[in-house]
Formats: C-alpha cells, structure tokens, sequence
C-alpha cells in the first residue's frame, strides 16, 4: 500500500512492502527521477527463485541496505536472509507524524529495528533514520542508501553527474556482461579506467547500447557534508549527508545489459549508493576487507544500542 506525502513543490510516496521510497515526483517539471523498473507494474513478475527473487519483486526507487549491503553467505540465504538484508523486503509499519511520515520495520533475523521520518521543506526532502541493535553484543553492519536513478530524468549521453568523490576503485570480479571497466583498478573521480586502455567519464551517463559497471567511490572527508547531483531535462535532483556517517558511495550502471528475467534486456537504471561499505559483498568480504583508502567498510553498532543519521534529498529547477 502506497503512503504520501506532499507539499506545493514535490509529492514522496512510499510503501509498506520494502518500505522503499518510491516516488520524489517534482511538480513543476512533471519529473519522477527515480528508477520505476519495468516489470512493476507486473502482479506477478517472473523473479526467478534465488535470494534476490524478493527484492527485485517490489524493488523501486530508493531502497535501504541493511545490514548487509550485498549477497548473503549460503548459511544466510538458507536462514532466510536476501540480498541487501531484510529491511529491503518487510513490511513497514507507516503513519503521519506531524507535517511528515514515521516508518518502522522489524528485522527478527538480524535482531535488529529500522525506523525512518520523512519531512518536506519546499523543494527538499529531510530524511532521520535510526537502527538500533537489540542483540547483547557489539556488531559490525553495513548501512547504505540505494538510490537508483530511471529514465525518463535518465537519459543517455545527456544526464550530468556532479560529486564530492575523490579516491575510487572498480568492483574487483566481473560484475555483467557488457562491463567496460578495468576490473579492480583503482583512479581519482570521474575518470574511470576503461578495459583496453583510455577513460570513461563517469561524470556523463554512458552513450553506448548497452552497458553494466559498478565502481565504488570515497567522499571528501575533510567537508562536513558530501553530496551527489543529477541534471537532466530542465531539473537538478540530489542528496546530501555527513561524509563520516556514510563515506561511501557505489555507482551501479545497467544498460540493456541484463538479458535474464525480470530485466529482460529492458532496464536502463544508476544507482547513486551512498553508506557505510563500499561494495557489495558478503558480510564475511566486508569484514575482512575491514579498510580500503584507509577508511573503514562497515560501522559497529554497540549492544543495546541506537544510532541515528540524518541526510537529505533535494531538486531545483534549472
């Protein structure tokens, strides 16, 4: 079930089922720039059965990564847990706070609970979010925003990314069919190493027919705030958030490059996200890398414990 909330400049509709934030439409340039996949208007949409079959069944929009920010171990997805962790896939419990929304979701697996509030102030979404460990024991876990950009504010060869990116690294496998990137080498943003020889600018989303990456990006830690933007068709879409909460951020390119269902070789997507690890791995990868540039992968969340985070989306007209 869908929940709303709207002001003069921009309607943020979210739902229960994943509690994604699925729309943030803004009004004046009739704009929805993020990711509707194709196959969601679908009752049943063919998802396959692995541990992403849940996910990608209600996915939209931007989703919460917790606490695990990737694929589950076989142990794990044998007890239940999917891609990218539970908070992804439950089911909220949402109702008006105020002049905003309060959602909340259990995550009996990992003994954890997830509660976010949204807040509109003009053309600006403010976003508070708390996780808060109800286990004994200290934990490590990743935290990541998965914002995913769709057409049609995604547009080939036209949409302009801006970033407070610095030291960057390609994923360190194959991670598509179409990749184009040198696998696990590491440069300065936006300029990433192609496979062969020269440079793609990440900068600009790519031109080509089809198309499949995901390079992962430090923020600038000496800032109090790190940010990305997105322009295209007359409007600038972005987020900001403090760089030691989140000071990472992943960049997941699918271009016509995913040919199994439910993608069927239709989806055109970029994901912008941003949190606490860098790739998208098992919790055992995560922990073990432990650092990469020297800065952590993951966040601890002490026992009995509640930390909470603050960050924002916003759009303007250009």
């Amino acid at each position: 079930m869908p929940h709303t909330l709207e002001n003069d400049d921009l309607r943020v509709t979210v739902v229960e089922a994943g509690g994604h934030i699925a729309e943030i439409f803004h009004k004046k340039s009739g704009v929805n720039p993020l990711w509707v996949p194709p196959w969601s208007a679908l009752d049943d949409p063919d998802c396959g059965n692995g541990p992403d079959a849940k996910l990608l069944a209600g996915i939209r929009g931007h989703n919460i990564c917790i606490d695990v920010f990737g694929g589950p171990s076989d142990a794990e997805a044998a007890a239940g847990i999917g891609v990218h962790g539970e908070a992804s896939v439950n089911r909220y419990d949402i109702e008006p706070e105020g002049d905003g929304l309060v959602m909340r979701v259990e995550m009996p697996l990992a003994g954890l609970r997830f509660e976010r509030h949204l807040a509109l102030q003009g053309e600006t979404v403010r976003i508070r979010e708390s996780v808060e460990n109800l286990a004994a024991t200290d934990r490590p876990i990743a935290w990541t925003q998965h914002v995913t950009l769709g057409p049609p504010f995604l547009t080939k060869g036209e949409t302009i990314f801006r970033s407070s990116a610095t030291r960057s690294k390609v994923f360190e496998s194959a991670f598509g069919a179409d990749d184009y990137l040198e696998i696990g080498e590491e440069f300065d943003w936006p300029k990433a190493p192609r496979a062969g020889g020269g440079h793609a600018d990440l900068s600009v989303f790519n031109a080509a027919p089809r198309s499949s990456a995901f390079t992962t990006h430090l923020m600038d830690q000496t800032h109090d705030e790190a940010f990305f933007t997105a322009e295209t068709r007359g409007l600038q879409f972005g987020y900001t958030w403090n760089p030691r909460d989140f000071p990472w951020m992943g960049i997941w390119e699918e271009n016509l490059s995913r040919t199994h269902a439910p993608w069927n070789g239709n989806t055109i997507a970029r994901g912008m996200e941003f949190g606490a690890s860098p790739m998208p791995e098992t919790r055992r990868q995560m922990i073990d890398r432990g650092r990469l540039f020297g800065v952590p992968t993951y966040r601890w969340l002490p026992a009995r414990t509640r930390v909470e985070v603050r960050y924002r989306a916003f759009t303007s007209s250009l």
